[in-house]
């Protein structure tokens, strides 16, 4: 990526040569390029939220500017970005959106997530340290950013325009203003399940912002719920992509004796899935870890593994993650251990699942989705 601080080479992680997706888009240099026109200082704090790979950061990285993301994948890229640019470790402060936002913000950059409700809360909890004279700057690809974008910066930090789109990409030009009377932050968000969905049901969900479908049980979750391996005995299960941790919850609820472990990539997921845990009582003991799927997981430690997996990164649709997720699984899984999955019929993961185990049977299945289950033979 060439900028006007230099030219930089960017990793997306995990790092993968067959993955010709960058780590780095037009919005990025974009933004980039305004700063330098612009001449905007750099010397106060400097706050980058939502820097998918670090792009942001890395270019900027003498100005010492602090990252906040919701991603460990993300994190993860932006370290090795930074050490690849010969950055001084340690000199870009990387907080996630469960850490306490700086106190003081005089330039705060904002990648426009996809989830609006995620960018809500980030800019709720940012204002108080924003002044009149902080100079904010979002940026996205055009179909990313919308009017309900625009409404969002302006209701809660002051008056918004739109930059002109350049290579399909668009800035916003935002003027805070500190009288402005800003919404009460409406995150995390709780309501309660419906019935007929198996041991949750009538129980307490929380939702932190961004966590996928935060409102309300999404159609492929409440089918996996219906159709989840019943009885006791589990073991010690996973909730691998866990979002609000539902799933993970429902085994501990219809199973004291069973150890579940909630992993997502996520800090606002493990939050969700924590508080969704702790809100229901349920029995038994629990583990939350924010990480890169199953990496970390002993081989062979694992009885079952719970999967709803994600076909999207960012806004490119990929069989990345749930491929990582499939092979973690099967390394993770003792011999007669069992991966199960919840998916999309069209999205085909019966036919990665016979490559990867050598097996993958039909549990339930209705028009729109699959339940699947693959054995780990010994």
């Amino acid at each position: 990526m060439t900028t006007p601080w230099g030219e930089f080479e960017l990793s997306r992680f995990p790092e993968d040569p067959r993955d010709r997706l960058r780590a780095w888009d037009a919005a990025d240099a974009y933004l980039l390029r305004h700063l330098a026109e612009e001449r905007v200082p750099l010397s106060g704090t400097v706050v980058v939220v939502g820097d998918r790979w670090g792009a942001l950061v890395t270019a900027l990285a003498k100005h010492r500017p602090v990252q906040i993301t919701d991603s460990f994948l993300s994190q993860e890229a932006t370290r090795a970005n930074l050490a690849r640019a010969g950055a001084e470790r340690g000199s870009v402060p990387l907080l996630t959106t469960q850490d306490p936002p700086p106190g003081r913000v005089d330039v705060l950059l904002v990648r426009v997530p996809k989830s609006l409700a995620l960018l809500e809360d980030q800019l709720l909890r940012l204002a108080p340290a924003v002044h009149a004279g902080t100079v904010v700057v979002g940026a996205g690809m055009v179909k990313e950013v919308h009017t309900s974008t625009l409404q969002l910066f302006e209701r809660v930090l002051g008056t918004t325009r739109t930059s002109p789109a350049r290579q399909k990409a668009r800035l916003i030009l935002c003027t805070p203003d500190p009288s402005l009377e800003r919404p009460a932050n409406p995150w995390p968000y709780r309501y309660a399940l419906p019935d007929g969905v198996g041991a949750v049901s009538g129980h307490t969900v929380v939702n932190h912002a961004g966590v996928f479908c935060a409102d309300r049980l999404d159609i492929g979750t409440r089918f996996f719920l219906r159709h989840l391996p019943a009885g006791p005995g589990a073991g010690r299960v996973v909730d691998l992509g866990c979002g609000n941790g539902v799933v993970g919850t429902a085994v501990a609820l219809a199973d004291p004796e069973a150890e579940v472990l909630f992993v997502d990539e996520s800090f606002q997921a493990v939050a969700s899935a924590e508080a969704t845990y702790k809100a229901n009582g349920a029995p038994g003991h629990a583990e939350f870890r924010v990480g890169d799927g199953l990496a970390g997981v002993a081989p062979g430690s694992v009885d079952l593994v719970l999967n709803n997996p994600p076909f999207h990164s960012h806004q490119a649709t990929t069989d990345a993650t749930a491929w990582r997720m499939f092979t973690g699984a099967r390394r993770a899984l003792r011999p007669g251990g069992e991966l199960w999955v919840v998916g999309n019929r069209h999205l085909g993961y019966h036919v990665k699942l016979k490559r990867l185990f050598g097996n993958s049977h039909l549990v339930a299945s209705d028009p729109k989705f699959v339940v699947l289950r693959a054995v780990k033979k010994g």
